[in-house]
């Protein structure tokens, strides 16, 4: 059984860090990858960021991109989410997810089977 659980959220001032994790168990993500999501109150859930298997590559959504960093330790196997430069348009919950094809990192939600539980992440102004 696959189980991701995410950690690290909590409430920063806008300009701050945050550094999230995803801690797998039941599939190896050096060998799938995985992705970062985000959902706003109202809003539909996003892609935020996601690096394939092989580490070698990462994919960021505009609107985070120069200010999130993912990477990840296969020792632990454990992704990270490190947030910078955090905006109030930053708040969500965030999401990890492991990608149905093993290193296709789709910028859908369709392209995931695998869910963890969420992390808030609140940035004030």
């Amino acid at each position: 059984q696959v189980q991701l659980v995410e950690s690290g959220g909590g409430l920063v001032q806008a300009g701050g860090s945050l550094r999230l994790s995803c801690a797998a168990s039941g599939r190896t993500l050096s060998s799938h990858g995985l992705g970062w999501f985000r959902q706003a109150p109202g809003k539909e859930r996003e892609f935020v960021a996601g690096i394939h298997w092989s580490g070698d590559s990462t994919y960021y959504a505009d609107s985070v991109k120069g200010r999130f960093t993912i990477s990840r330790d296969n020792a632990k196997n454990t992704v990270y989410l490190q947030m910078n430069s955090l905006k109030p348009e930053d708040t969500a919950v965030y999401y990890c997810a492991t990608p149905r094809i093993p290193g296709l990192i789709l910028t859908t939600e369709g392209g995931y089977d695998y869910w963890g539980q969420g992390t808030q992440v609140t940035v004030s102004s």
